[in-house]
């Protein structure tokens, strides 16, 4: 398992592919000589149904799994039972299938939450199992945090070339906008543009790694051409960002001259995340490109074209 792995010619199943990160991903596969790329659609396909899952398997050689329900902060709150059965059922049946169908690659798209809430800064891979995650999002950081044992005991007993990786903050283009659903940097974005009072929650002290979805995806499919091991790995970038600063900048990008409110009574999240980057670095060589302002343009770019 340790020389490089060609995708030329490959079956893919990409769950996932539909959503935000997965079209992302997609975009991603449709630049190399892969012979099919499947994208099953939840409303054929209910990954939480095993025989869903084995039926579109059949035939495939590398599985990235990419599919998850997740939300922001307070939609988790709402359903967290139910982030945590979908998220961890859907993870177990890829799982068990990539070993049955004999695929030659399964990549984990795990989750920054899944880290404790007082683990050293920068989050090293090594503290993923050194507390508690932060108690808003511990549903859907557990359930991920699953798959992670998961890749080890099916590499020690199968031999299943699983590789898990632990996804920093996302935002681009194509985000979810929904204000009830949707994660911050998409929330502040909207707000700034459509009203001119911003209500934050928290009191802005937090801190988080945003990483640009097109670094996410290329990072991906390095991985998955040339990480063999079953040893999480970080992907994200080093530069942390307040959230008092990233409203200030989304404020000045989008022009927004509005009253900004802190509301103390939310909930802040994870008090600092900010990932070591420096394992993905040496396996694989990957180095995020974007800056967090550079992203921000084009995301609000794109939200400008596609509502307003």
């Amino acid at each position: 398992m340790n020389s490089d792995l060609s995708l030329k010619d490959k079956k893919i199943l990409l769950t996932g592919g539909s959503g935000f990160f997965g079209s992302f991903i997609l975009d991603e596969l449709n630049k190399e000589e892969v012979s099919e790329i499947i994208v099953p659609r939840s409303s054929r396909h209910d990954l939480r149904n095993r025989d869903d899952v084995q039926d579109v398997m059949d035939g495939v050689d590398i599985v990235i799994h990419a599919a998850g329900i997740v939300s922001g902060i307070g939609g988790i709150q709402e359903i967290p039972a139910k982030i945590f059965y979908d998220n961890a059922i859907m993870g177990l049946h890829i799982m068990e299938e990539a070993k049955n169908f004999g695929i030659k690659k399964l990549v984990n798209i795990g989750t920054a939450c899944s880290y404790p809430k007082f683990a050293p800064i920068p989050l090293k891979e090594k503290d993923l199992w050194a507390g508690y995650p932060e108690e808003t999002k511990a549903s859907y950081g557990i359930a991920k945090r699953l798959l992670v044992e998961g890749a080890r005991v099916y590499h020690h007993q199968y031999n299943l070339n699983v590789i898990p990786l632990i996804i920093f903050n996302l935002y681009g283009p194509r985000d979810n906008f929904d204000l009830a659903t949707s994660h911050v940097i998409p929330a502040l974005i909207r707000k700034c543009l459509e009203s001119n009072k911003l209500v934050v929650w928290g009191d802005g002290t937090p801190t988080r790694s945003f990483l640009y979805v097109k670094d996410a995806a290329k990072a991906v499919i390095l991985a998955t051409k040339k990480y063999n091991k079953h040893y999480p790995v970080n992907i994200g970038t080093s530069e942390e960002t307040s959230i008092k600063n990233l409203v200030e900048l989304i404020a000045e990008l989008t022009g927004f001259n509005g009253e900004i409110i802190y509301d103390k009574t939310k909930p802040n999240g994870q008090p600092r995340r900010c990932a070591d980057v420096s394992l993905a670095k040496k396996e694989f060589n990957f180095e995020a490109k974007y800056s967090l302002k550079q992203g921000l343009k084009e995301t609000i770019d794109w939200y400008k074209k596609n509502f307003n």
